[in-house]
């Protein structure tokens, strides 16, 4: 079984090539060299760390996986947001700021894991802004009652949680250490969510209809969440051959499906698929077919809110510009007054 010398000797690998490459065979023997040392530490679980040597491939797959998880919880914070003003108590809104904000907590760590990898914040949030990269699909749908916030935090929240707490052992190390702090905040709000609907439920029949629709109207696209199946998915075979992922989209997707059935029932709310029924044989709970045409559809940026997520996305980017620079100049000054008084004391 390889050990965490695997990484050391990658590293010395790669220092030796950096130091040595002349384009002769020797570097396409230290690139060699350096891949089996880099599968020897994936299949023993090792962790990757932003020094070791890893493939481009391997790197250009987290930084776009890391990137649009990013990007997800900087715009997921939109359809929440729009409730603060407007929840029906102070406890209420307290929660729901708090929640609003972990997400913002969450870009941040995810930004940063994605900037180990050598690639920028400004870099990754021009490609957002200019819709060459994505985000998830899910938060291009409205929030049209109050009950929408428990339905977040129930049935998308407690997807992502489904989806990340396998990440906390992704072979990337610093990815996998954000989504532990990730995934302990993300329970606290799918435990709110259900929390907020159970009291709905429970509550005056008018109360239990807007809970009763919410889900109705959530519970597709949070299946839609994992991605496609697992023979249209173009990067989930690889990325759980590095070990990134350590389930396919199908697996979670069931996964989920049989978690949410008793939460439902527990709820007193009915999930809203006929073809829903427990099989024996599997013992997993069969499902109807999902609409993947509205997925692509979404994806490509035709969903209900796209045009308004982005937009709002650019111009909070926009007005926020003069804080990044106050921050920048901050910096620099701090920064040239330490390197002025190294030198005095010197």
């Amino acid at each position: 079984m390889a050990t965490a010398a695997t990484h050391q000797t990658a590293r010395t690998l790669a220092q030796d090539g950096q130091d040595g490459q002349d384009g002769t065979q020797a570097d396409v023997d230290d690139t060699a060299a350096y891949e089996r040392a880099f599968d020897a530490a994936v299949a023993a679980d090792e962790r990757v760390e932003p020094r070791d040597w890893m493939p481009d491939a391997y790197r250009a797959t987290l930084v776009r996986q890391i990137a649009q998880h990013a990007h997800s919880e900087i715009i997921g914070m939109q359809p929440e947001a729009n409730w603060i003003t407007r929840a029906p108590s102070l406890r209420r809104k307290a929660i729901l700021m708090a929640k609003v904000q972990d997400e913002a907590g969450h870009g941040l760590y995810l930004y940063s894991a994605a900037e180990t990898l050598g690639t920028g914040r400004e870099e990754l949030l021009d490609k957002l802004h200019t819709g060459r990269q994505k985000y998830s699909s899910i938060f291009n749908y409205p929030t049209l009652t109050w009950a929408d916030v428990g339905a977040i935090g129930w049935l998308v929240d407690g997807a992502a949680i489904t989806n990340q707490v396998p990440l906390c052992r992704c072979s990337y190390g610093p990815y996998a250490r954000a989504m532990v702090r990730i995934c302990k905040e993300e329970s606290f709000h799918q435990r709110q969510g259900y929390e907020l609907l159970l009291a709905l439920s429970r509550g005056t029949p008018e109360q239990h209809a807007m809970a009763q629709d919410a889900v109705d109207r959530w519970w597709w696209p949070s299946l839609m969440m994992f991605g496609p199946p697992d023979d249209e998915s173009a990067h989930s075979a690889q990325s759980m051959a590095w070990k990134i992922k350590r389930h396919s989209n199908d697996e979670l997707r069931q996964r989920f499906v049989d978690i949410c059935v008793p939460q439902a029932e527990s709820l007193g709310l009915t999930l809203p698929d006929p073809d829903l029924r427990w099989n024996e044989e599997r013992e997993h709970h069969d499902f109807g077919p999902i609409d993947w045409t509205e997925f692509w559809d979404v994806l490509k940026g035709n969903g209900p809110c796209n045009e308004q997520r982005i937009t709002q996305r650019r111009r909070a980017h926009d007005e926020g510009a003069w804080v990044r620079e106050a921050a920048s100049a901050y910096a620099a000054k701090h920064s040239a007054s330490g390197a002025g008084r190294g030198v005095e004391q010197a």
